[in-house]
Formats: C-alpha cells, sequence, structure tokens
C-alpha cells in the first residue's frame, strides 16, 4: 500500500509537471508568433521603403553625372535627403525578445519538433547577420557619407521642409513636402569642391550594398521567419491572421 501510495504520487506530480510544461510551450509558441508575425509586418514596408530609396539611388546617379548643379529642380532635394540624410528610417531591425527569453532560461527544451528547434537555430543566424549587414550600413554611413554631407549637404532646407509638419517622421516628410505645392529652394554647398564623379560613384556603391542586403540577409530572414510561421501554425493549430 504504501509502495501503491509513493508510485501514484510520483505519477501525479509527473503528469502536473508535464502540463505545466504543455501550458509553457503552447504560451511561448503564442507569444513568438506574434513577435514573428509583427516583424513580417514591419519587414514588408521596409522593404518597400528600401526600394523607394534605391530608385531614388538611381535618380540621384543619373541627375550628378551631367545635369546642373546650380539650378537644382525640386524633385533633387527629396531624393538628396533620401539617399544620404535618411538611414535608419530604412534598417529594419528584427526583434528577438522571446527568442533570447526562450534562449537565456532554458525554455528551447520545451519544443520538442526536431523541424522547430532546427528553425530556432537558422532564425538566430539569420538576425545575427542581417544586424551585422546593418552595422557595415551604418559605417558606410558614418564614412565616407557623413562628411560629403557635412561638407555639401544644405541642412537649413530639411529644417525648413519640417516647419509642414512638425511632428511628421521623416519619410513622410518627404513625401508630404512632394505632395504639396510649396518650393523650397536648397543648393549643394560648397561646390568648387564637389567632385561629380566621387559623389556619383558613392551613391552606386551605397545603392550595390543596399541591393546585396536586401538580397542575401533581408531575404534570407524573412524566408526563415516565413517558415517558422508555418510550422508554429502547423504545431499549434494556430490561424493565419
Amino acid at each position: 500500500m504504501l509502495f501503491l501510495a509513493v508510485f501514484l504520487g510520483f505519477l501525479a506530480e509527473n503528469i502536473r509537471e508535464t502540463n505545466v510544461e504543455h501550458r509553457h510551450e503552447k504560451e511561448y509558441a503564442n507569444e513568438l508568433y506574434k513577435e514573428l508575425y509583427a516583424d513580417s509586418a514591419a519587414f514588408t514596408q521596409k522593404i518597400n521603403a528600401r526600394l523607394n530609396k534605391e530608385r531614388d539611388c538611381d535618380y540621384i546617379y543619373d541627375y550628378l553625372k551631367d545635369s546642373s548643379l546650380t539650378s537644382l529642380p525640386r524633385k533633387f532635394y527629396p531624393a538628396y535627403t533620401t539617399v544620404f540624410y535618411l538611414i535608419n528610417s530604412y534598417t529594419f531591425e528584427p526583434k528577438d525578445g522571446v527568442l533570447s527569453q526562450l534562449k537565456s532560461s532554458g525554455s528551447f527544451r520545451y519544443f520538442k519538433d526536431p523541424e522547430l528547434q532546427k528553425l530556432f537555430g537558422d532564425i538566430s543566424v539569420a538576425i545575427n547577420n542581417l544586424r551585422y549587414r546593418n552595422e557595415q550600413e551604418y559605417q558606410f554611413f558614418a564614412n565616407p557619407i557623413k562628411p560629403f554631407m557635412l561638407a555639401h549637404y544644405d541642412f537649413k532646407w530639411v529644417n525648413d521642409v519640417r516647419g509642414l509638419s512638425p511632428n511628421a517622421y521623416y519619410i513622410d516628410l518627404l513625401d508630404i513636402y512632394l505632395k504639396s505645392d510649396t518650393v523650397i529652394k536648397a543648393e549643394i554647398l560648397n561646390l568648387p569642391s564637389f567632385n561629380r564623379g566621387e559623389a556619383s560613384n558613392m551613391v552606386m556603391f551605397y545603392k550595390t550594398m543596399m541591393v546585396s542586403s536586401r538580397t542575401l540577409q533581408m531575404k534570407n530572414y524573412i524566408q526563415i521567419n516565413g517558415k517558422l510561421l508555418a510550422t508554429l501554425r502547423k504545431d499549434y493549430k494556430m490561424e493565419a491572421d
């Protein structure tokens, strides 16, 4: 009788622990799904914005090669600003709060699906690669773009444009300006030291870097993100939003 009581107690405790683990597993799966899904939506917005920036790179590159540097068209400074001034607005920074929590707490053990386990490792690598690429893009902004901007960009222009909508984000602000009838004059500063060839070459190198990020690190991340979302939906009977 004593042995039976001990055995049943052990069995009950084991069932309780299993139920607790299953509950934690489902809770983490739900939180992870929300984080990944939110990232996939943010990713789409960033990709569209970066494609627009790549087109602005083409415009600035073509313009700088042989067009007037003293009589700038109204479109020039918004594109000039997008290419050289706005960096963080076009950076996709993946969130990994839930993944980090799972890793630090050892809670990956709750997930028994080998496919999920592999995808957890894959997306961690993809996030690290993407962040490293973001750092490379920022370093190119820090040098040579930033010194170039300090020498040749009319910061008064962007300050004047800010007056159109003081609380708008810069991307939205440029869109507001282009859709308005307002004309705010600007110029390329220090023209005697402005080198068309170097400037246009810098633009095209920057575009090449952005294209590489989009087609390699960013593409790899979103593909793994999609696989993880699909596997979570399959394993935990989640409905696609």
